[in-house]
């Protein structure tokens, strides 16, 4: 069977038919998905029921797998996933919900709030996709927003204004915002700021996108209030609902996405009940700008 794409949004999103993600993938069908994946910036995969290697498989078609580590502050020896997906679960490693005082739950609350993956890094992700082992019986949408539309739609004066300018991004900042403020020394040398570009001009067909994120926290040769008044304007303007796909998840969706076009969050959802969700990353191959000024 052909793949098909079927659009969901009058902007971006787009539903894939024709493919098993459980069986390998073909040249000609990894290319049709990339090619999707330029274009619609989010693919919806339906019913696939796939492990955790063959999730890994599929990605591996796009580009190699980011290194996970740097991301959390979860400890290595509570993992409870060891297959190499990234565990964006409620659940501890006994598999039962983690209690809501419990320090990676608070963390990860993080997600709750706009952002892009892995934009804290150097090298930000190119591609994430996420598969719903377990829905969560209330709430839990993700929410993805257009950046590409974001950008296109600002006044002239303001693209000019943010055309050059360098933001700081740093998982403190991000977590910061919901009174996360407790750190280790190793967790703030691990998580100091990194350099991105607050535009960003896509390598196939060229439409550039702000690249926002609430791990954005200054820009470069601003100070920090004017920074984040501009930023909280900017995020403001690229979640308006015009520009906003909702997902809400069954069983066994794959949703990937590119971090590049777009920005994305998830809604809150009964905490006492598990959801086991898990993201296969695709590295990306260049940073936005040198970092060495963020120190």
């Amino acid at each position: 069977m052909t793949i098909q794409i079927t659009p969901l949004h009058p902007l971006f999103v787009g539903e894939v038919s024709g493919v098993d993600l459980t069986r390998p993938l073909g040249p000609d069908d990894a290319r049709a998905i990339e090619a999707g994946m330029d274009h619609y910036a989010v693919l919806v995969f339906r019913r696939q029921d796939i492990t955790d290697e063959q999730q890994l498989a599929f990605a591996r078609n796009f580009g190699e797998r980011e290194d996970s580590r740097g991301g959390s502050v979860a400890k290595k020896e509570d993992a409870r996933l060891t297959s190499g997906v990234n565990d964006v679960s409620n659940l501890g490693k006994d598999g039962k919900p983690l209690p809501k005082d419990d320090r990676t739950h608070l963390f990860n609350l993080g997600n709750c709030l706009w952002h892009s993956d892995s934009s804290f890094r150097p090298i930000p992700a190119k591609f994430s996709l996420l598969s719903a082992r377990v829905v969560n019986p209330k709430g839990g949408n993700t929410e993805f927003a257009d950046m590409r539309a974001a950008y296109d739609t600002l006044d002239d004066e303001t693209r000019d204004e943010i055309a050059d300018m360098i933001c700081e991004h740093s998982l403190m900042t991000s977590r910061g915002a919901l009174g996360f403020l407790d750190y280790s020394d190793e967790e703030k040398q691990m998580f100091k700021p990194v350099l991105q570009r607050l535009v960003r001009q896509h390598p196939v067909h060229g439409r550039k996108s702000l690249y926002l994120s609430s791990h954005a926290g200054s820009i470069q040769g601003m100070t920090v209030p004017e920074a984040r008044v501009l930023l909280r304007d900017l995020n403001e303007h690229a979640t308006q609902p015009q520009f906003v796909y909702v997902h809400k998840w069954s069983l066994h969706d794959l949703v990937m996405w590119d971090n590049r076009q777009t920005m994305h969050r998830v809604r809150r959802y009964d905490a006492s009940q598990p959801r086991d969700m898990r993201r296969a990353t695709v590295a990306g191959d260049a940073p936005t700008v040198q970092q060495q000024a963020a120190e």
